[in-house]
């Protein structure tokens, strides 16, 4: 193992643990580690405040405040990167949130808002303040601070958006923006809807701070294309979800990939010139600041739900790796204690389950069992619930880790079959959307771990007797990956007769990789991409049309699920 400038011997710091056990650590012990580190290795008031810079200093995009001007702490506050949500109830309730440009310092944050242009509303924001220290390569601490602001909005009636701005007490005003409505759960008055999803998005920037930082020596070019460094997969794939102007979008696991190698292990930031460690991932907060910057186009108006993936457990916090997003996102806060991305949220005859499949994962353990069993348990019972619920026709979970996939990178996922698929098939689920793999994959409607049918492109589905479809959305923005060798891509226009994979495999509880063929795979796209759901609520039979469009808005897959409403 190559040496380490902060640590010659190839342990973690002041720990003795070697580093190639690193990635063995539980995301708590982890942050342990980072917290015992960082007492070793205090960092002055001033220094994190030099180092910080928030977003003021990186590559804003579109109407964004931030532009790129330098920080300047006795600059005018502003809010950028804003964005919506639902809260726990998603016919009533929305969530506001921004970041601010520089330290608030004594400044308030305002969310006026209303029915009309006009608002006529006004609440006080709440500001969460993010620090965030992180050992260098180099021998010393990137020190960030960042501040992000919430304003919930409850009480709405629904069905029509809802006008907002943010606006500071030094005088900052934002532009007013309409957020999307809420839609109510009685099957009588839903009208057709749209939401759209995809997976592993990340920038097509890499971020400009800390300064002096060279992009290649930090991310290894992991923010530019695969195949073209000047393509911008990202932000193409985020234009076509803008142009569907989708009711709300979901966003299947590795949001920012603030920590791009996504292994689990403990944090280090990668300064110019300096070598990692293998046992270490690398990670910078201000990737965080792009992404918001990128996704504001769309995510300013269109409720943004997110799950989380193995990018997303961020050692440098605590609560399991996940304290860096209790600060900077809202999630619902209606699922198991503990598991802040796991909750549900009902949209007209839909109801949507938000999973953490870093809980069950038997591929990347950092967090494996971290809630011992509670996640689960709860999504049997909201499965039941939901599926006894009259109003409700369509069962929808999203989540990271795949159950079924068959790509060279990741493949399936024993852990999510072992916990989840039995579920899906007692209540009837009809869609499990996946990312991780960055990929589009399709399977025919499976029960039991096997395919009930073959659905072609553009054929119908029963899911009560049929089955669930799996989907793997992990073409977001990120290098693509490739396929099982031997096995063709098979969408839109490339049909072939066979589309059995007769090599690939799934991730078994000891760690490691059962072989297996794949006859439930049904189509392969190895591109950029997303989907488009647009549902059709009935008085007789509801319709949900699940349409696969490349990151240039050329459909390649479509499949309508029907449900007969008893």
């Amino acid at each position: 193992m190559p040496s380490n400038p902060m640590n010659p011997a190839g342990d973690l710091p002041d720990t003795g643990i070697p580093a190639a056990n690193a990635a063995h650590m539980t995301m708590d012990e982890q942050h342990e580690w980072h917290r015992n580190y960082l007492r070793r290795h205090p960092v002055s008031r001033r220094n994190v405040l030099r180092g910080a810079a928030a977003a003021a200093a990186v590559a804003a995009i579109g109407t964004s405040p931030f532009g790129r001007r330098a920080y300047a702490e006795d600059a005018q506050l502003a809010v950028g990167g804003r964005r919506v949500g639902y809260g726990a109830d998603a016919t009533s309730q929305l969530r506001f949130a921004g970041q601010l440009s520089r330290p608030p310092a004594g400044t308030k944050v305002f969310l006026d808002h209303g029915p009309t242009p006009a608002l006529g509303g006004t609440i006080e924001a709440e500001v969460r303040n993010l620090l965030t220290q992180v050992p260098s390569a180099d021998g010393g601490v990137l020190a960030a601070e960042q501040f992000y602001v919430h304003a919930p909005v409850d009480g709405l009636p629904g069905r029509v958006p809802h006008f907002y701005r943010w606006r500071t007490s030094d005088g900052f005003t934002g532009d007013i923006r309409a957020a999307a409505p809420a839609m109510p759960s009685a099957r009588s008055a839903i009208l057709p809807f749209r939401f759209t999803m995809m997976g592993d998005q990340g920038t097509d920037e890499t971020p400009a701070l800390p300064q002096g930082t060279v992009p290649g020596d930090y991310d290894d070019k992991y923010y530019k294309a695969d195949n073209d460094p000047n393509a911008p997969h990202a932000s193409n794939v985020l234009r076509q979800i803008a142009a569907a102007k989708p009711d709300f979008h979901i966003l299947a696991g590795d949001i920012a990939y603030a920590d791009p190698s996504g292994g689990g292990k403990p944090n280090e930031f990668v300064a110019s010139g300096a070598k990692l460690e293998s046992g270490f991932d690398k990670y910078n907060p201000y990737v965080w600041d792009v992404y918001f910057g990128a996704i504001e186009r769309s995510a300013a108006e269109t409720p943004w739900m997110f799950a989380t993936g193995n990018h997303d457990m961020e050692a440098t916090y605590g609560q399991h790796g996940y304290g860096g997003h209790l600060a900077r996102l809202d999630f619902p806060g209606n699922g198991p204690a503990g598991c802040p991305s796991a909750y549900s949220f009902t949209y007209g005859n839909v109801a949507v389950l938000s999973l953490d499949a870093n809980d069950v994962s038997y591929e990347i353990k950092a967090n494996t069992g971290y809630s011992g069993g509670a996640q689960t348990s709860w999504v049997e019972r909201t499965l039941a619930a939901y599926r006894a619920d009259p109003n409700i026709d369509f069962l929808v979970c999203f989540f990271h880790h795949c159950a079924y996939s068959t790509t060279d990178a990741h493949a399936s996922d024993g852990g999510v079959r072992d916990a989840w698929a039995g579920l899906f098939d007692r209540y009837q689920v009809d869609l499990v959307l996946q990312g991780h793999n960055h990929v589009y994959e399709r399977t025919d409607p499976i029960r039991a771990g096997a395919a009930t049918r073959i659905a072609a492109d553009n054929s119908i589905v029963y899911p009560d007797t049929d089955g669930t479809v799996y989907y793997t959305v992990g073409g977001g923005g990120r290098p693509r990956y490739d396929f099982q060798p031997g096995s063709q891509e098979t969408f839109r226009g490339h049909e072939l007769p066979d589309t059995t994979v007769p090599n690939s495999y799934v991730w078994t509880a000891s760690g490691g990789k059962q072989d297996e063929a794949a006859s439930w795979s049904r189509v392969r796209f190895r591109n950029y991409s997303f989907l488009r759901v647009d549902v059709r609520p009935g008085i007789f039979a509801s319709e949900m049309d699940v349409v696969a469009v490349d990151e240039y808005g050329r459909e390649f897959d479509k499949l309508t699920f029907r449900r007969l409403v008893h």
